[in-house]
């Protein structure tokens, strides 16, 4: 019965922010405090002691890595009470573990739902990801191009020079030469130290953030989440996994996955209605983060439904516990 159960994403989507607003809370204490592995433990238990609250029948389907890594939340391991519907979960309990060490911006805790067989069980491997906002023509800028390509049809796109166009990019030696090529157009880049999916969800709203594509690589797991938060959100992202030796195809293999070329666009990242919470941590573009008032600690966050596109932001005061 439970499978077949209906996923209720109106429900469902006000009890997954409880699950990202408590996983932030629980990880309070350690921003600034220097130690990644701690912060990112505290978000971990209390995410899953949220998600074992809720009548889902949930197998999480991109986590923190694999079964023998537990206590994390494993790929395959199961949520729930097992007498709701059948969901697929993509979590990252705290995206940005050296952001909360060092108290730098836009850590999240980050969660999204979707019916069950519906998600891409994305191994534990690099993805190279491409992402644009809404408003642009299908396919406008493709991973097949050279990022000077990119930048150009992007700017082709908008009508403005590629001077006015903002890319995200991971800092990371091995974009050197991405890096490079951007810069010759003339387009601008805003490197971000860690957290990839608030540097893809940049390109939804790049009226506010100024961001206009993200590109790079970065962990797969990410790639899906990120994807979940473009289809509420809109915008477009493709996805190749990157393989740097026979374990990861391995991982791949196990995944399911046979074709270790193919593409993936932002629909066959997540192929159904999908519901996406992220809460802040740190003070970020995207939410606030923590902060500390009179008895208790205030969140905000941003809850979304790709069924009808509704965009909420929650603000909550938590009163501490007697």
């Amino acid at each position: 019965m439970s499978a077949k159960a209906e996923f209720n994403d109106h429900m469902l989507s006000l009890a997954l922010a409880r699950v990202s607003e408590q996983a932030a809370i629980a990880c309070a204490g350690m921003i600034g405090r220097g130690d990644e592995k701690a912060a990112d433990q505290m978000a971990v238990n209390a995410m899953r002691e949220q998600l074992n609250l809720l009548d889902i029948n949930g197998v999480v389907v991109i986590g923190e890595g694999e079964r023998d890594e537990a206590p994390m939340l494993f790929i395959g391991e199961e949520v729930g009470t097992g007498n709701g519907p059948g969901v697929d979960i993509a979590l990252d309990p705290l995206e940005g573990t050296t952001i909360t060490a060092k108290a730098m911006p836009n850590a999240l805790t980050v969660i999204s739902m979707a019916p069950r067989g519906t998600m891409l069980h994305a191994p534990d491997v690099y993805m190279d990801k491409l992402a644009i906002g809404p408003g642009y023509p299908k396919d406008v800028v493709s991973l097949d191009m050279s990022p000077r390509e990119r930048v150009e049809a992007l700017a082709a796109a908008k009508g403005c020079a590629a001077s006015d166009i903002t890319v995200c990019v991971l800092e990371r030696p091995r974009h050197e030469t991405v890096i490079k090529e951007i810069r010759e157009t003339g387009a601008a880049i805003y490197l971000i130290g860690d957290g990839d999916v608030a540097g893809v969800m940049h390109c939804a709203e790049a009226e506010l953030t100024g961001i206009d594509m993200y590109m790079g690589s970065g962990g797969a797991p990410e790639g899906v989440l990120a994807a979940g938060a473009l289809k509420c959100l809109g915008g477009q992202i493709w996805g190749r996994l990157l393989f740097r030796n026979d374990d990861e195809k391995g991982r791949a293999a196990k995944a399911g996955i046979t074709d270790l070329n193919r593409v993936y666009s932002r629909d066959e990242l997540v192929t159904d209605d999908v519901i996406f919470a992220a809460t802040g941590v740190t003070q970020g573009s995207i939410v606030s983060g923590l902060k500390h008032r009179d008895g208790g600690i205030e969140t905000e966050t941003l809850l979304l439904r790709s069924k009808t596109g509704e965009r909420r932001r929650l603000s909550c005061f938590h009163p501490n516990a007697d």
